[in-house]
């Protein structure tokens, strides 16, 4: 992708492949950026990025809490259900979602892409709660007796303990909402609310493709998650580490 971003147009489809560009087109990339509005592209997908991820790691940790640490009468059934949700084909619930976000008014806005996450997803919930029942009960039980309310345990005490879990559930929900194509191209139908990965639809055109520019666009998209997963390695690995070896 990196190599195929700096070739000239000529030298995209050789074959051989020549991996080092001859000369290096490092204008490709501002070429991309001109050739679509790419600012307002990248806003629209930080905007529903990071709105998406803040409702998981909201969300999730204070079902998954509940589910782990709470006795309630249905908790089983419903965490069971919460499991079979999670065989269910996305494809299966596309069109009846659709039709609700359409009822709703929602079709054409940004809001199917992030609301739903505010509720919760059911992969998220499980690892969360995988992690918050290898925490001891005791620390629960000592700050109930201290008279601490319940909210409090968890936002206090819980929730600090889980900060790796819940960091790798929000670098998931960063990356799947950074990437996802499916969601915009069903909800989002005005160009000015387009993410980056419906703008790559825009190199292809009825002359062909601008490969070398979409893959310069590409390449920008992918820095950003390459940058986080390098500086948030150790905690996103001890999370992912923790919540498969407590439960």
């Amino acid at each position: 992708m990196v190599s195929t971003s700096l070739k000239p147009i000529d030298q995209v489809f050789t074959f051989p492949p020549e991996w080092i560009p001859k000369p290096f087109e490092w204008e490709n990339y501002s070429r991309a950026i001109e050739y679509i509005p790419f600012w307002k592209y990248l806003f629209n997908t930080s905007v529903i990025t990071v709105l998406s991820t803040l409702g998981v790691v909201l969300s999730c940790p204070l079902v998954a809490y509940s589910f782990s640490k709470l006795k309630w009468r249905g908790r089983n059934v419903l965490f069971a259900l919460t499991l079979a949700v999670m065989m269910i084909p996305a494809q299966v619930t596309m069109i009846p979602l659709f039709l609700l976000f359409n009822k709703l008014g929602w079709v054409g806005t940004s809001l199917p892409l992030i609301i739903p996450q505010f509720f919760g997803v059911p992969f998220y919930i499980f690892l969360l709660r995988q992690f918050f029942m290898g925490l001891p009960d005791s620390l629960r039980e000592a700050a109930k007796m201290d008279g601490a309310s319940e909210l409090r345990v968890y936002w206090q005490i819980m929730l600090p303990l889980a900060k790796p879990a819940v960091l790798a559930v929000g670098l998931f929900q960063l990356m799947a909402s950074w990437t996802d194509f499916l969601g915009p191209l069903l909800y989002l139908t005005n160009e000015d609310s387009y993410t980056l990965s419906l703008a790559l639809q825009q190199f292809q055109n009825k002359q062909g493709s601008e490969w070398s520019l979409m893959m310069a666009v590409s390449t920008l998209m992918t820095i950003p998650i390459i940058l986080l997963f390098f500086f948030l390695q150790k905690t996103f690995i001890k999370g992912i580490t923790f919540s498969g070896i407590k439960g």
